[in-house]
């Protein structure tokens, strides 16, 4: 599949997700607040297509984290019942495996947030905006870094123009580092991918030439 297919593929699968999910939130207000960070991203993929296309896999990746940021937009992040299907799916409790006391969906998808996007974003410093491949992922990670902070200054401004309305949209439940954490995790998320990305281009390198006994190399 082209990359144009595969972005015609992509945007119907989000646009119907988005759809699906549209009905009955939990809580509207912030469904909708979740939602104008979809729609800008939206807007700017169909507005730059003709620009640059990502590949197949830039387009996946994208997908999937918009799908995954979907469900967290429906059920609002603090209320996906990821435990509860996870016990209903496989018989066990994540939360109670783990010890943890608070939902851990929002930091689950700050993690993905590096992991899943820091590639297409380095595709887009490489081959978009032709910065050099050594270069690009460089790049790349320091804009999870930085739009992370901007989005953790969207909440908090959302936080001082709504008051107690935001608090679902902001989702700290009650942990007064929550923007920290979820800033490190973007982090955490996307030195990983892109440290796996290296590794699997280390080892597809083809080795060289073993030198013959003069000590020059085959040719």
């Amino acid at each position: 599949m082209d990359d144009r297919r595969t972005f015609q593929v992509c945007s119907a699968i989000l646009l119907v997700v988005m759809a699906l999910l549209a009905v009955s939130p939990v809580e509207r207000g912030t469904w909708l607040m979740e939602n104008a960070v979809v729609a800008v991203t939206l807007v700017a993929l169909w507005a730059g297509r003709r620009w640059f296309r990502f590949s197949a896999t830039g387009y996946g990746l994208i997908t999937l984290f918009l799908v995954l940021h979907e469900i967290g937009a429906h059920y609002t992040y603090s209320k996906v019942p990821y435990d509860a299907w996870a016990q209903w799916a496989f018989g066990f409790s994540p939360d109670r495996l783990m010890g943890w006391q608070r939902n851990q969906y929002d930091r689950l998808l700050h993690g993905l947030y590096g992991l899943l996007l820091v590639l297409p974003l380095r595709e887009l410093c490489r081959d978009g905006i032709g910065i050099r491949p050594g270069w690009a992922g460089f790049f790349a990670f320091s804009l999870i870094l930085a739009s992370s902070l901007i989005y953790e200054l969207i909440e908090w401004s959302a936080a001082v123009l709504f008051g107690d309305g935001s608090a679902a949209f902001l989702g700290t439940q009650g942990d007064p580092w929550d923007a920290q954490k979820d800033m490190a995790l973007a982090m955490v998320g996307a030195l990983l991918m892109l440290s796996l990305a290296a590794l699997a281009a280390g080892r597809r390198r083809p080795a060289a030439p073993a030198p013959d006994a003069t000590g020059k190399e085959w040719s």
